[in-house]
C-alpha cells in the first residue's frame, strides 16, 4: 500500500483518511423511504450474522424499542419506525440506528 518513499506523515494521513471514509460509510447508509430507516447489514456467516441480531436484540430490549427486521444466512436487514407515533421515523428510531451501527 505504501511505496519505499513514503513518509511517516503521509502513512498517517492515509490511515486517517481511510478511518474517515470507513466511519462515513458505516454512519450514511441508512435510507429514509417510506416513513423507515432501512439498512441492510452483510457478515461472514450465519454465525457472525445471528451474534449480531443478538446484540441488537439486546440493545433493543433496554430501549424497549424493538425494530422489524429480517436475517437470510449472513444478511441482517432493518425497517425502523416508531409504531406508536403513527408508524413515523422518530428521535427512538434514529438512537437506535446509531446503537445498532455500533455494534459492528
Amino acid at each position: 500500500m505504501f511505496s519505499k518513499t513514503t513518509t511517516a506523515y503521509e502513512t498517517v494521513l492515509i490511515h486517517l483518511w481511510l478511518n474517515i471514509f470507513l466511519l462515513l460509510k458505516k454512519y450514511t447508509m441508512w435510507q429514509e423511504t417510506n416513513n423507515k430507516l432501512y439498512k441492510k447489514f452483510q457478515f461472514k456467516d450465519f454465525s457472525e450474522a445471528f451474534a449480531f441480531m443478538t446484540r441488537v436484540a439486546m440493545e433493543a430490549e433496554k430501549m424497549n424499542h424493538h425494530p422489524e427486521w429480517k436475517n437470510v444466512w449472513n444478511t441482517v436487514e432493518f425497517w425502523l419506525c416508531t409504531h406508536d407515533a403513527g408508524d413515523i421515523v422518530t428521535e427512538k428510531d434514529k438512537k437506535l440506528a446509531s446503537k445498532i451501527d455500533a455494534l459492528i
